[in-house]
Formats: C-alpha cells, sequence, structure tokens
C-alpha cells in the first residue's frame, strides 16, 4: 500500500541505541494528510491529524528467515474531522519523540467514525 515508506535517519538511532540496550520502542503510530513523499531526513508527520497517537501492538515476524522483520499493528479511529489520509509514521513516544519510519501513499478517505487498521513491517536483511 504505501508508495513511500523510509526508516528515516531517526529510526536509525533508535535502531542503534535498542542495540545497546537502551531507548524506548517505536511503537506509537501517527497519521496525516502531508502530500509530498517520505525522506530519510523526516522528524514527523508533514501534516499530523488532531488523534492521537496510538500504541501498537509489535512482534517479530518471519519474512525470509526467523526474526528479520520487525512489524508494528495498529488501528487508528477518527474521531474528528473528514478528510484523506496519505501519510502514517512510528515513533517511540505517544507525543514528541523520535520517528522511526514514514511512509506516504495514495489517499484513503475517512469520515468520523471510520477506522483503519495500520500494519507496519519493517524487515531487516544481509547485504
Amino acid at each position: 500500500m504505501a508508495d513511500v515508506l523510509k526508516v528515516v535517519n531517526g529510526g536509525l538511532a533508535i535502531i542503534t541505541n535498542r542495540l545497546k540496550g537502551a531507548g524506548t520502542e517505536p511503537s506509537y503510530l501517527g497519521t496525516g494528510t502531508g502530500a509530498t513523499g517520505a525522506a530519510v531526513t523526516d522528524t514527523v508527520l508533514q501534516t499530523p491529524r488532531a488523534e492521537a497517537r496510538v500504541l501498537g501492538t509489535s512482534t517479530q515476524q518471519l519474512t525470509v528467515v526467523t526474526g528479520d522483520t520487525y512489524q508494528v499493528v495498529a488501528t487508528v479511529t477518527y474521531a474528528s474531522t473528514s478528510g484523506a489520509i496519505t501519510e502514517v509514521g512510528l515513533f517511540d513516544a505517544s507525543s514528541g519523540g523520535n520517528m522511526f519510519l514514514h511512509g506516504t501513499f495514495s489517499a484513503i478517505n475517512v469520515n468520523p467514525g471510520d477506522s483503519i487498521q495500520f500494519t507496519i513491517k519493517t524487515q531487516f536483511v544481509s547485504a
């Protein structure tokens, strides 16, 4: 579904921090209405929606080898206004914090009361 999906520079810092046994897991999902493709230099959503970030459920998954994929599943319910959702981000805090991943995609139109379940997968591969 994602047109552009990037682990951002701040996400690389989260990964190395977690390897050292520090930091917070990037499992908070936020959405927005930004129109520019995701870039590795992004630190926030372009145009965040009014809904609070949602704490997702994280797991390790098998894509090619056991445990090579970090997955977060979260459902966002839109309570404010209608609009076109075009971006998603994973963060290490419910507000503020550091962005781990930023994705942009074709518009998904929502109305108050609608929900979208996002499944974000980050696969790590050996070069």
